[in-house]
């Protein structure tokens, strides 16, 4: 019985093996690939024909993490597998960029790809395998495709490169970068750095590129064993008219070419001078051409944009907005502009806008994550709002898009390097786009950067973000800084890059051409660094340097160590001492034990002496001072007895005082002369040899009575 074909092959020393044709045999092609114990089947299926009317790609990347992979339940109610968290949104997203650039042109049938982990080892990282996956279940396939791709992940620990790092190499690297690419070229990175330089990462980049280069033919190889991947599907798409499109050129291209000229700056006028020009050139068909071929004038309409506007910067050295391709567009920042937030800034960048928030908050405040390879706190999170508003547009809102998650992990990423690593708080920035050309993710960081120094948190060094695009063309191109939206649209390159004065700290890169060659990546780089540096200086001018103290309406937060076998006196039976505290001194306190066996708490509170106050009970409690026979205390009565009441000494620690302890002159009953919650001055006195308890006397600190002399009787 055929039970499938199965290869292996080694990238960076750890063996990946791919087997296809034993599971999910229904779809149009599958794999299963395996590093170590961690496993992934990948699906792919094509509709056999694309939809009427429909003149893209409907491409969809799905992945999902099986909790049962790592032996685990889900979480919830239901105990079952729901939407998809954050994290596997951006491995989607990691996977379609990578993929969607390679399909053909004209190809417009619906294609799913799912990836599900089926095993987890807790070793090997299962991201750093998906784009394998995908690529060889299309590879295995007839589907249309010009790969195959493959994605790897880069790491540096002590110096040295590391390709697929494991889970304990990551914890020791200060890069984190996710390259894909095909045989000839890189089409997609992102990742993380500790302040690289740019040299540094095109290093990266070119050892990635030829571990890549071995995934790919890798994949040839058992598609070359496969009858069935051979040869693709043949299918037609597209229909077209060259008497349509031979029209549309001569009227249109010259008219689209002026507008480019123009170096206007504002995208509404610009969209308004070619929507005429659309306007004119449907004027010169009747009513009954509109009829047939009116879906073919828009579509060479957009063609002709396109190449006008590329052929005016390639040829003639003028951007859209009239720019020189490494200026940077006017930039205005404000910082402190909501009166009651924790720290808050605006950031304008031509017609891009941020208005961006910081919150700060303590131990109970920290993003809670449940996944199947992960299951922890987070406490710094940013989240990137991309309202409709913000380009002029009426559209239902339905929820966080993928879009908005990558953009707002890409700002995250970028920031998180600067945080102070004694950080106590929880942080939470909010970034709302009020204003959208282009670059807003690259806005995002920078008023992240001016919101967190706002707010007095005292971050390494400010960071800045920029866009870089790309028009390439006949052996001609140009690298534009700072790109507008049109731009990206129209250009071949989406390059973000963000960091501070002393390097990289995170990129994003998207491809949509073949072909960059490393030269035109360095200086891309380089390009990108100039402008990045302006734009720290714009920050600068805003506000040098963090704030030195935070808001007075930001609550205030103190933590320490403390013994690991002190937490449970801390807390006290069923939490009622922690509580009591809480709500004796108006703080929050959290307690959780470390790694290294200590406990860690953290009190936070708006007041400075309750602050305090709680500091001196939980110390006193964790590192109590030893009670002194013969000194002298002042402590609160906890319980009143007959024969005496018990007093606090120290936090823990209660004595008695007996009622013949009590006062110099006779006491008939306790309760007339005190009662619980009254503090009292004492000395101890010694120590019960049967019960261990401290003898305390209040008396000894009264002054002694005089003696009176009885009168003679007479």
């Amino acid at each position: 019985m055929n039970i499938g074909i199965r290869k292996s092959m080694h990238t960076g020393g750890k063996e990946i093996s791919v087997e296809t044709g034993k599971l999910a045999k229904q779809a149009d092609g599958s794999v299963v690939v395996r590093m170590g114990d961690t496993m992934l089947l990948a699906t792919v299926v094509a509709a056999p024909e694309a939809k009427d009317g429909v003149d893209f790609l409907p491409l969809t990347v799905d992945y999902r993490e099986k909790y049962a992979a790592a032996g685990r339940f889900p979480g919830g109610f239901f105990r079952r597998e729901a939407r998809p968290s954050e994290n596997e949104i951006l491995i989607m997203r990691l996977v379609d960029r990578a993929l969607r650039p390679l399909f053909p042109d004209d190809y417009h049938a619906e294609v799913q790809l799912m990836i599900q982990l089926l095993s987890y080892d807790g070793v090997h990282n299962p991201d750093a395998l998906c784009g394998l996956a995908a690529s060889a279940a299309i590879a295995v396939s007839d589907i249309p495709f010009n790969g195959p791709m493959s994605e790897v992940r880069i790491g540096r620990v002590d110096g040295n490169w590391v390709v697929n790092p494991t889970m304990d190499e990551m914890k020791a690297s200060d890069v984190d970068m996710m390259i894909a690419g095909t045989m000839k070229d890189v089409n997609m990175l992102e990742g993380e750095f500790k302040e690289i330089s740019e040299l540094e990462m095109v290093e990266a980049i070119k050892l990635a590129h030829a571990a890549i280069i071995e995934q790919c033919q890798f994949q040839l190889d058992l598609a070359a064993e496969i009858s069935t991947a051979n040869p693709k599907r043949v299918y037609s798409h597209e229909v077209h008219n060259d008497d349509v499109k031979a029209k549309v050129y001569e009227f249109a291209m010259e008219k689209c070419k002026e507008v480019a000229r123009m170096g206007l700056a504002n995208k509404a006028k610009r969209s308004e001078l070619f929507d005429a020009i659309k306007t004119e050139l449907k004027a010169t068909f009747s009513d009954e051409e509109l009829a047939e071929v009116g879906g073919f004038i828009s579509t060479y309409f957009s063609q002709v944009k396109k190449k006008a506007v590329r052929y005016v910067m390639l040829h003639e050295g003028k951007r859209l907005d009239g720019r020189r391709f490494d200026e940077i567009r006017p930039i205005w920042a404000e910082v402190n502009y909501l009166p009651m937030v924790h720290g808050s800034a605006v950031f304008t960048r031509g017609e891009t806008q941020s208005l961006t928030t910081l919150t700060l908050g303590g131990k109970m405040d920290e993003q809670m994550i449940d996944g199947a390879t992960f299951q922890g706190t987070e406490k710094f999170m940013l989240h990137y709002n991309f309202p409709p508003f913000s380009t002029g547009e009426a559209k239902p809102l339905r929820g966080t898009s993928r879009r908005e998650i990558g953009h707002g992990n890409l700002a995250l990423r970028a920031l998180k390097p600067v945080l102070p690593e004694d950080n106590a708080y929880t942080i939470r920035l909010v970034s709302d786009v009020l204003e959208s050309n282009g670059s807003s993710s690259m806005a995002t960081v920078c008023a992240g950067t001016l919101a967190l120094m706002d707010g007095g948190v005292q971050i390494k060094a400010p960071v800045s973000g920029i866009a870089m695009g790309l028009v390439a063309d006949d052996g001609k191109f140009a690298v534009l800084s700072d790109i507008l939206g049109d731009e990206d649209h129209l250009g071949d390159m989406d390059f973000k890059v963000t960091g501070t004065a002393a390097g990289i700290t995170a990129c994003q890169m998207d491809i949509k051409v073949d072909g960059l060659p490393y030269e035109v990546l360095i200086q891309a780089l380089e390009q990108a660094k100039a402008g990045r540096l302006h734009i720290l200086n714009k920050i600068v001018e805003t506000i040098a340097k963090p704030n030195t103290d935070f808001k007075p309406q930001t609550p205030r937060i103190e933590a320490f160590n403390v013994p690991n076998d002190m937490i449970g006196a801390i807390i006290g039976p069923g939490g009622k001492i922690i509580q009591a505290m809480q709500k004796d001194t108006n703080t929050t306190i959290t307690i959780e034990e470390l790694p290294t066996g200590e406990g860690r708490v953290q009190i936070m509170s708006n007041n400075g002496d309750d602050m305090k106050e709680a500091t001196r009970r939980i110390k006193a409690i964790a590192f109590p001072p030893q009670v002194e026979e013969g000194a002298e205390y002042e402590g609160k009565v906890k319980s009143v007895k007959d024969f005496g009441c018990f007093v606090e000494i120290l936090p823990g620690t209660d004595g008695l005082i007996h009622i013949s302890e009590f006062a110099w002159e006779k006491v008939a009953k306790m309760e007339d002369v005190c009662k619980e919650g009254d503090v009292l001055k004492f000395k101890v006195v010694g120590k019960d040899p049967k019960t261990k308890k401290w003898k305390l006397s209040r008396r000894v600190l009264l002054p002694r009575p005089e003696r009176t002399e009885e009168a003679p009787q007479a």
